[in-house]
């Protein structure tokens, strides 16, 4: 899957904060009293290329903010949470996978545990050829869920928050973690890159196509599965 913008849609500009806004506005998420709330679809943040990491932290606010960040991931509850979901548009991306997940599912959607990984500047590039459809949801587009076809193998690159410049190679359910956290450093939403006929409800999707595999909801919507 390439990570160029198809033609139809419009890179999404840069953010234009300042090095001390950005700094500004992670401390106050810091300091404040609980969880930061999660932005929705519609947020210009959302839209919007985040900066790239240049030391715009120090080293204890930019612990602070992974620590938050992994915080506000696990009582959501999901997979990964990029900072644009906080509000705060800076190439950081938190991603933990060690929720249960049934047999048949986790055989079907290559789906085992992924430590806890935080992120700076992370980019992947797809390895071979092979794709997969799957359902996936976002925790900024609350109530919905859409078909997604997305690299089965990937290779990422980013710096650890110690300063390590970290490679690795991705596959299955670990992979579409790490492709759908960092396109949202691009300012790109899942939707963005969903089947149209495929989307539907949270209730819609847990009564009718709760299966390991969208085939079924395939057939029944009219999507290429």
């Amino acid at each position: 899957m390439s990570t160029r913008s198809p033609a139809h849609r419009t890179a999404a500009p840069e953010s234009d904060w300042s090095a001390a806004r950005i700094a500004e506005a992670a401390a106050e998420l810091v300091a404040a009293d609980g969880l930061p709330p999660i932005v929705q679809a519609g947020h210009p943040v959302l839209r919007t290329r985040a900066l790239a990491f240049e030391g715009q932290l120090d080293a204890e606010l930019l612990d602070a903010l992974v620590l938050l960040m992994r915080r506000t991931m696990h009582a959501a509850p999901g997979v990964g949470l990029a900072a644009p979901q906080i509000g705060l548009p800076l190439r950081l991306a938190v991603l933990e996978d060690t929720w249960a997940s049934d047999e048949e599912s986790a055989r079907a959607r290559h789906r085992v545990p992924l430590p806890f990984l935080a992120m700076l500047n992370p980019a992947y590039t797809p390895v071979g050829d092979g794709r997969a459809g799957f359902y996936e949801g976002c925790l900024s587009v609350r109530g919905y869920t859409a078909v997604v076809r997305r690299a089965d193998v990937v290779r990422a690159q980013w710096t650890a928050p110690d300063g390590a410049a970290r490679s690795a190679e991705f596959t299955g359910w670990q992979a579409r973690i790490v492709q759908h956290e960092t396109d949202h450093l691009a300012g790109t939403l899942y939707l963005d890159r969903a089947e149209p006929r495929s989307l539907c409800a949270n209730e819609e999707y847990t009564a009718r196509w709760a299966q390991p595999t969208p085939e079924r909801a395939a057939r029944a919507l009219g999507f290429s599965a």
